[in-house]
């Protein structure tokens, strides 16, 4: 009898265990089913997201490979912010939409709008440089305020801005690496725009040098007239050109070349004053190159005859010239050259030609590279203003 009874018991206990189990079970597959519509729902939620950060994410690389200019790289940045906030605007309508209600105390909901802030703090710290940021920041947690109508509806869009927030945090974080990066590039770039810029300058300081050099060369010929002026004193007279001007009359007769006797003796003194101030002068004789011996006539007769003539007058002179001590001295053979010019420069006083004036003899001195120094001077006054 008590054994009947011991099975009946058990029985029923392996029977309500099964009715319990199949109750846990039946149970679980609801939780599961749960879960997974849940899962479902979710990852399509991700999805749509992944896309709209995948879109996003093209219009950034699309907007960056249009940037050539570091000026223009900043700006663009600034118009991504400005699609943020449309964004986060879109997304704020997008809360009053929502009807999901998620279970947060009080406590919770204090803390989590405390995460808000510090989170807005990072974000505003990090993003100093994108000023407008701030306001999207502060949008967002008027729009909190101005939708606190009910503690599960302020709890739902808290929860729903964390997330966005946190999105946003990520692709902020993000696109001010990039900044940073061409930042870097940026101050690169001003780095050899300033390298170049200290190059230039010093190229500038190079050719004030150097124009500055070659004035004071284009200068030598005055100085050097200053010089023989001082050193000749009263002794010889010479132009403002530092030519030795002789008259004719004193030297030959009419119409001769053959150098008078009595001339001879003034003309060796000259001569011999004028090369010693020149070549025995240690800040002058490094610059002569040649010392000419030029004849002048006036303007009686044809251009060829006085051609011939101040030609054998100046080459009379010159051969007299070389015989005198001071020209061997000095060697004066290598640098005294003699030529004619006919009555090409006349003297002309008031409009008239002083034909006395005009026939003469001048011996002068020609600097190295002379002319080249008057052709640099004319091009360094020509950009006088560079």
């Amino acid at each position: 009898m008590f054994k009947q009874k011991s099975s009946s018991d058990n029985s029923n206990f392996w029977i309500s265990y099964a009715d319990l189990m199949a109750g846990l079970l039946f149970v679980f597959i609801l939780l599961i089913g749960a879960i997974v519509s849940k899962s479902i729902v979710l990852r399509q939620n991700l999805h749509k997201k992944e896309l709209a950060l995948k879109q996003k994410q093209e219009k950034v690389k699309n907007l960056n490979t249009q940037v050539k200019e570091q000026i223009k790289k900043i700006k663009l940045q600034e118009d991504e912010i400005y699609k943020l906030k449309a964004l986060l605007q879109d997304r704020a309508v997008e809360l009053n939409k929502t009807k999901e209600v998620l279970a947060l105390t009080k406590n919770e909901l204090e803390l989590k709008d405390n995460e808000l802030k510090k989170l807005n703090q990072i974000l505003l710290a990090k993003n100093a440089k994108l000023d407008k940021l701030n306001g999207k920041i502060v949008l967002l947690q008027n729009l909190l305020k101005e939708t606190n109508t009910t503690l599960q509806d302020k709890e739902k869009k808290l929860q729903e801005y964390k997330d966005k927030v946190l999105v946003l945090s990520n692709s902020l974080t993000k696109k001010e690496d990039e900044l940073d990066l061409k930042s870097k590039k940026l101050l690169e770039l001003l780095d050899a725009l300033n390298e170049k810029k200290s190059a230039y300058e010093d190229l500038v300081k190079k050719l004030q040098a150097q124009r500055a050099k070659i004035k004071y060369l284009t200068g030598i010929k005055l100085r050097v007239i200053d010089e023989l002026k001082k050193s000749l004193g009263n002794k010889v007279q010479v132009g403002k050109d530092g030519a030795l001007k002789l008259s004719s009359k004193i030297l030959f007769d009419k119409d001769s070349a053959k150098l008078k006797e009595s001339a001879k003796e003034q003309l060796k003194t000259a001569f011999t004053n004028y090369i010693n101030a020149l070549l025995g002068d240690e800040a002058i004789a490094p610059n002569i190159e040649t010392i000419v011996i030029e004849g002048h006539t006036d303007s009686d007769g044809g251009y060829l005859y006085n051609l011939k003539l101040s030609q054998d007058r100046a080459l009379a002179v010159m051969n007299y010239l070389l015989t005198l001590p001071v020209a061997k001295k000095y060697n004066l053979q290598k640098i005294l050259t003699a030529s004619g010019r006919s009555f090409i420069d006349r003297i002309i006083v008031d409009g008239k030609e002083d034909k006395e004036a005009s026939r003469r003899i001048e011996i002068k001195f020609r600097l190295k590279n002379q002319n080249a120094f008057y052709e640099i001077q004319k091009v360094l006054d020509e950009n006088s203003t560079l």
